[in-house]
């Protein structure tokens, strides 16, 4: 075993500790990131602005989960319940599922806010669905 590492260092294989990344790989995955970034506030933004709330608050740390509870008709302590481990999972299931049906969607649309965030809260934002608040 020893002669095989030997040979691995001889041969100029790196360190399986080193992880490097060339500075253009690094500036493209800070720029997709980015991208990323601005494309969610941008949507939350008109989510929220569909909704009848100011678009600011989607930028606002914390304030932004209390508006989006009032949105999907929860009950603004389950703030508090965002905050444990586990149990916000579950809550923020249950929060796309009133988010959605607030939205006039269904099931399946709040599955994809779930598992696909980035490509259905944009179609959420952008798409013809409007804001109907259900009693919860």
């Amino acid at each position: 075993m020893l002669n095989f590492l030997a040979l691995m260092q001889q041969q100029g294989y790196p360190d399986s500790t080193t992880t490097e990344m060339s500075p253009a790989a690094a500036t493209a995955l800070s720029v997709i990131w980015l991208a990323f970034a601005v494309l969610m506030i941008a949507a939350m933004w008109k989510v929220f602005v569909k909704a009848g709330e100011p678009g600011w608050a989607a930028i606002v740390p914390i304030y932004n989960f209390i508006v989006l509870l009032k949105i999907a008709g929860k009950p603004i302590w389950w703030i508090i319940l965002l905050f444990i481990p586990f149990v916000n999972f579950i809550v923020a299931i249950l929060l796309m599922f009133s988010l959605a049906k607030n939205f006039g969607k269904g099931g399946g649309f709040a599955i994809g806010l779930i598992l696909l965030p980035f490509v259905f809260l944009p179609m959420l934002a952008w798409g013809d669905a409007r804001y109907r608040p259900q009693a919860s």
